[in-house]
């Protein structure tokens, strides 16, 4: 896969996820894709994807801006930069209370791309920041 390709594959799965268009967005990824999660545990499938993201759109409202991809030259890596607008809207387990809390947090991903599509995923932002900037 060139690597236009790659950053093509990569600025639709966030207008997916800003459009929160979940089937759009899983049919971008792989049957067997790897999901690691930011200071949490590794997920793998696109049924433990559809979960997440489905939690993530009860408790969240998050648009991705300033998006910045990154790719290797044979387009299997990619890496992007963004910032996360986001609304704490219901409380998720393990986290302050929701209260409507406003946020904007410097995040990045690393992609493994593989047949055109993404096979891995790992998220990464600083989640004290996070938890500071909604009062926790």
């Amino acid at each position: 896969m060139p690597n236009t390709d790659a950053e093509a594959l990569i600025q639709a799965y966030y207008e997916a996820f800003n459009a929160k268009d979940v089937e759009g967005f899983l049919g971008l990824l792989t049957d067997d894709v790897v999901h690691d999660v930011n200071q949490g545990g590794r997920e793998v499938g696109k049924a433990a994807f559809r979960a997440f993201l489905e939690r993530m759109n009860r408790c969240y409202e998050e648009k991705i801006v300033d998006l910045f991809v990154m790719t290797n030259a044979d387009g299997t890596r990619a890496a992007a930069e963004f910032t996360v607008l986001g609304v704490y809207l219901e409380s998720d387990e393990g986290l302050p209370p929701a209260e409507g809390q406003r946020y904007s947090l410097p995040a990045g991903a690393f992609f493994e791309i593989r047949d055109g599509k993404v096979a891995r995923i790992s998220n990464t932002y600083n989640l004290n920041d996070w938890i500071r900037q909604v009062g926790g």
